[in-house]
């Protein structure tokens, strides 16, 4: 595992996620979308769901992070061991669940939750958070790998622009496990300064996978021109 680790080093990994409802939620064609971003050189892939898990794991030979979104509380990436476990037999190498600060469905500190996937599977944990504490407070809990994915999704933190490299470079000083930028990483540029604050690895997933707000942002742009005419 530790190799698998050293596979994702200063390498990109591509989020292939989509929303309910929408016309790209089917495993088959995150599958199609997983081939196509490995195509272009991701050196892993994020998904989420256990369908879309075991199809991209049977199809994609690179490094998959997998998670499971459920339920309507502020826990859903993950939120309890049970679903831990389920990401990681549907084939997923690292498990990605929530590492922030709140409370978890089924009663279990974080702690406990990794330390169960490590003994019971083997898969890694990747402990998405939302500030500086919940990252220290997740590598002491046993996290594989620390993100910044929740950082202004929570209700304690202030949503930027763009990727939230103060706390990449925060936690890139402070922890001895392999820090994750993941968040709001719109350009290329972007991703490399998340490289140049810290990080181990990069995830982009909706600028490169999510074709619905890519349109919006340049119909936005369109529009806007067309109005200044």
């Amino acid at each position: 595992m530790n190799a698998l680790v050293d596979q994702l080093r200063h390498r990109l990994v591509v989020s292939c996620q989509a929303y309910p409802g929408e016309p790209m939620r089917d495993p088959d064609t995150m599958r199609r979308v997983a081939l196509a971003t490995a195509r272009g050189g991701a050196a892993g892939i994020r998904a989420q769901g256990l369908a879309d898990i075991a199809a991209i794991r049977a199809a994609v030979d690179l490094p998959l992070i997998g998670l499971w979104k459920d339920g309507d509380d502020d826990v859903f990436i993950t939120p309890t061991l049970e679903h831990a476990l389920a990401v990681a037999d549907a084939g997923a190498h690292v498990v990605a669940l929530d590492g922030t600060s709140r409370p978890r469905p089924d009663g279990r500190t974080l702690a406990d939750t990794i330390a169960a996937v490590h003994e019971r599977t083997g898969a890694l944990v990747m402990a998405d958070c939302s500030t500086f504490d919940e990252g220290i407070a997740a590598a002491a809990a046993g996290a594989d790998l620390v993100g910044t994915t929740l950082s202004g999704y929570t209700a304690y933190t202030t949503k930027g622009d763009g990727p939230d490299l103060d706390l990449v470079a925060r936690l890139a000083a402070a922890v001895d496990v392999p820090v994750v930028a993941e968040g709001r990483i719109h350009t290329p540029e972007q991703a490399a300064q998340a490289l140049r604050a810290g990080a181990w690895t990069v995830v982009v997933g909706t600028a490169i996978t999510h074709p619905t707000t890519i349109t919006g942002w340049f119909a936005s742009a369109v529009r806007e021109a067309a109005s200044c005419r």
